[in-house]
């Protein structure tokens, strides 16, 4: 550190805070945005692919939506979208040569409603619930990097950390049964 004075902290460049490269963060990418249309009755995926929705359900709390998937480890899905609480719950019915040890997936982000068109945006946070076991806290460094890239605000990134913390007290408290967290909050999920 030549030309700097003893004591004085070298400055650091603004776009990528002086921890980052120590992380071994994952690359990062842009929030992944979904559309869910009630009155159409399809679901726009993060990649722009239209997919065909079974079922619909609207609840005070929430958007339940039910599909087939054409995916190579799951054949199908089913979400809850519940805005209050920054989550979106699903279930992912796995092809038996691709099963995982998870009862649900969470996704921390934001959800809004609309009359007929529902709009998620994934803060990359993830929780899996292993019902009755344990519950476990993905991606952090997928979060690290967005927001040290500029991908997310300091606002939305506080707000998924609080979401997902929030989340995983409230399903540990209920002895990792994320079913009985939500109905104490007033929000009884059924899946089909």
């Amino acid at each position: 550190m030549e030309n700097v004075e003893p004591g004085a902290v070298e400055p650091v460049p603004h776009t990528r805070p002086a921890y980052a490269p120590t992380l071994g963060l994952a690359p990062a990418h842009r929030p992944k945005t979904e559309f869910f249309n009630i009155s159409e009755r399809t679901n726009t995926d993060p990649k722009g692919f239209v997919r065909p929705v079974d079922h619909f359900r609207v609840e005070p709390w929430g958007l339940y939506m039910a599909r087939t998937a054409d995916h190579p480890q799951f054949h199908y899905l089913e979400s809850w979208l519940l805005p209050d609480l920054g989550i979106r719950a699903s279930i992912f019915h796995f092809h038996p040569y691709h099963e995982r040890d998870q009862d649900h997936y969470i996704d921390i982000g934001d959800f809004t409603r609309g009359a007929d068109v529902w709009k998620s945006e994934d803060h990359y946070l993830d929780l899996v619930v292993r019902t009755g076991r344990d519950t476990e806290l993905l991606d952090v460094d997928e979060l690290i990097s967005a927001a040290a890239h500029g991908l997310i605000s300091a606002a939305a990134a506080d707000r998924a950390v609080h979401c997902a913390m929030a989340a995983v007290d409230g399903i540990a408290a209920h002895g990792h049964d994320m079913d009985a967290w939500l109905a104490s909050k007033g929000m009884p999920v059924t899946w089909r």
